[in-house]
């Protein structure tokens, strides 16, 4: 039998490893990255929930708080909330108003306060132990004053709430309530008094600028914009980075916030694809600028025909002016007389018969690319990414689109990112990872800021409802989605048939979703015819030169006025940019729809005395007119049950009286998608 001596008298437990508790159990913390290996991550003024398991034993209250760290080490406690009692669950939102490394614990807490105050309040009432709950109410604020920093005016609340409780003069039903008063109560709940506090262990929380998660995504190719058939010699002009910066204007006036450059670099001359992937290429094709190198020079230079450093200078200075940034493709791969091949043959993979091995994406084969092998000498390709990296951020450029970095082991994109990071923490970089859910999480877990991701192919409710909260549920710990309808090389079937509707729908749907989202130039034409056999446009303007003329749809052109998808997409992006809720991720929450092609969401956010609420109800069949009820979850919205609401379409201009069961058609004879701004009576 044990005896009391044998009782543990120190703190310290000998637990074989185990993690010791504190007084408080605080337990299952989140969000946290695999255990803490990696650090969540948040921008700027976004709001992150924490959330965990907080008990004790017996009745006494329980509470618990989130202290956040700023970079520089100042604490902030921000109190939490019991959302479902019986289950223990604690919720709070953080925060971060500024970039760099912050960190957070939650902290579970015995709340003497709230303890006495359930206890007086049921033995006042029944005429139990009266005088010895109104003496340890007094003792308990007199703690209160005594234990924490207050200010004057808090003092003298609580000064009075003592004399009140003592205050015999009064019947004990008032003693109780100068104890229990709203001021009073909200000053011992803001700035509490806390015992026997038990935190957990420290989690980082790495805070980046706002681009890395919100902004809206332009891509064109430099040499298309500008370029044109020169009829007298039937050759092609190639367009160039100046003649590109003359595209930027009517970009920004869609109102997108990047602007992404494909490969600017010389493009090999060896195995030139032709057009539409072909091995025969003419002396006159431009050839693919993911084939990177020449004689004129690999990734740390400009192609002549494009023009120059200066010129590139020019092309970022204008697209600042217009409120622009510019991403560049970061393609690690080279053509066969990139210079790496003949300086550093040892840096790609040579073959049983002496050849180097070209990429291949079965059944697409590159034979005008060789992949740079990392294993051979680690040191020698590290250390020549990094320049050539900082060669473009020398010359303005934050923001890099890494091509396929699935291919590329992970442990590089770890020391190249941290190692960036160190002098330019304001590089955003974006991941086309088209590839298996574990790489593409753990390319974003050591350090990507944003993916691509599989929406492409999500069409369906069911599963875009499924993806959406995975993504913005626990993956949005660490991975940021970028959506895109289309990109230069893929035209999934839904595109090619969707029509109008269609393409109305997924600029739609990708635009407010989520945060982040990409359109590939040519969207405005709807350009939706595939080459046979794959998912991807005819005439791919990755092999060849292609002239939009957008001089046609310019004033006084003969097709003034046609160029209407662009502005669906200007409507989008100004949607986006008036509503803070879509600047968000985290905030996504499906809502109930009778019928199967009908999705319905919403994004709410407050701050401060400002609500922004948007509820999107979209019709996903693009060949159908669809009528069904929506069914809406009124607490998600920040409404009551039963409450009549306003309802501003944001596409349309209409507005409507909606409750929670609204009625919605949607589709082909009108718009396929409400966009809808919630608005309280009289809010107007």
């Amino acid at each position: 039998m044990r005896t009391h001596a044998s009782i543990p008298t120190s703190p310290v437990l000998d637990l074989a490893g185990q993690r010791p508790l504190g007084r408080i159990p605080v337990m299952n913390v989140r969000p946290v990255v695999d255990c803490g290996a990696y650090p969540t991550a948040a921008v700027t003024g976004e709001d992150v929930v924490v959330s965990a398991e907080v008990f004790r034993e017996g009745h006494d209250a329980v509470n618990a708080s989130v202290v956040l760290t700023d970079p520089d080490g100042t604490e902030c406690l921000v109190p939490m909330t019991c959302v479902n009692p019986g289950l223990s669950l604690w919720e709070a939102t953080i925060r971060a108003d500024r970039t760099g490394m912050w960190r957070f614990r939650v902290e579970g807490w015995s709340d003497p306060y709230a303890t006495w105050e359930h206890d007086a309040t049921v033995k006042i009432e029944a005429g139990v132990d009266v005088e010895v709950m109104l003496e340890e109410g007094a003792r308990t604020i007199e703690r209160a004053l005594a234990e924490v920093d207050r200010s004057d005016d808090a003092r003298t609340l609580l000064g009075r709430a003592i004399e009140g409780l003592r205050d015999t003069s009064r019947t004990a039903e008032e003693r109780l309530a100068a104890g229990t008063a709203s001021d009073v109560e909200h000053e011992l709940v803001s700035t509490p008094l806390r015992e026997w506090v038990s935190p957990s262990e420290d989690h980082r929380l790495l805070v980046e600028r706002e681009r890395a998660l919100y902004g809206a995504w332009y891509e064109f190719f430099p040499r298309s914009e500008g370029c044109h058939l020169d009829e007298s010699t039937g050759k092609w002009v190639t367009g160039t980075l100046r003649t590109a910066a003359e595209r930027l204007p009517a970009v920004a006036d869609m109102g997108f916030d990047v602007i992404y450059l494909t490969p600017i670099h010389p493009i090999g001359t060896i195995n030139r694809k032709g057009p539409n992937n072909t091995l025969d290429a003419g002396p006159d094709d431009p050839g693919s600028p993911y084939a990177i190198g020449s004689a004129d020079g690999g990734h740390d230079a400009i192609e002549p025909s494009l023009g120059t450093f200066e010129d590139f200078d020019a092309f970022v200075a204008r697209a600042h002016e217009l409120g622009m940034e510019v991403a560049l493709d970061l393609a690690l791969q080279c053509a066969p007389d990139h210079p790496w091949v003949a300086e550093h043959p040892e840096w790609f993979t040579t073959r049983v018969d002496g050849t180097i091995a070209y990429a291949e994406n079965p059944p697409k084969k590159y034979q005008d690319i060789y992949p740079l092998n990392f294993d051979n000498d680690p040191a020698g390709i590290y250390a020549e990414v990094r320049r050539v990296v900082q060669v473009w951020i020398d010359h303005g450029v934050k923001i890099f689109r890494v091509d396929n970095p699935h291919t590329k082991p992970v442990q590089f994109w770890q020391w190249l990112i941290a190692d960036v990071a160190k002098d330019h923490p304001d590089v955003i970089w974006l991941a086309e990872a088209f590839t298996r859910p574990a790489m593409m999480a753990t390319l974003a877990k050591v350090g990507f800021q944003q993916s691509y991701t599989y929406f492409t192919w999500r069409n369906e409710k069911e599963e875009l409802v499924e993806y959406m909260e995975e993504l913005s549920g626990p993956a949005a710990a660490y991975m940021r989605p970028n959506f895109w309808p289309t990109t230069h090389d893929i035209l999934t079937p839904f595109m090619q048939f969707g029509g109008p509707t269609g393409w109305k729908l997924r600029a739609a749907l990708a635009a407010t979703l989520v945060p982040a989202y990409g359109i590939y130039t040519g969207y405005e034409l709807m350009e939706s015819v595939p080459r046979p056999g794959v998912e991807e446009q005819i005439d791919n303007e990755k092999y060849q030169f292609k002239n939009r003329e957008w001089e046609r749809y310019a004033p006084g052109g003969d097709r003034e006025g046609q160029l209407w998808m662009a502005d669906w997409l200007r409507m989008l992006n100004t949607i986006r940019r008036d509503h803070f809720a879509l600047h968000q991720l985290r905030n996504f929450h499906a809502h109930r729809a009778d019928d199967d092609a009908t999705m319905c969401f919403s994004k709410r956010r407050v701050m401060g005395s400002r609500e922004d609420t948007v509820i999107v109800v979209a019709n996903l069949d693009p060949h159908t007119t669809r009528e069904t009820w929506v069914h809406l979850d009124m607490d998600a919205l920040g409404l009551e049950e039963h409450e009549r609401f306003l309802v501003t379409d944001l596409v349309t201009g209409s507005t409507w009286e909606w409750g929670e069961d609204a009625y919605v058609r949607l589709g082909v004879d009108g718009e396929p998608v409400h966009i809808l701004h919630v608005q309280r009576q009289g809010a107007r």
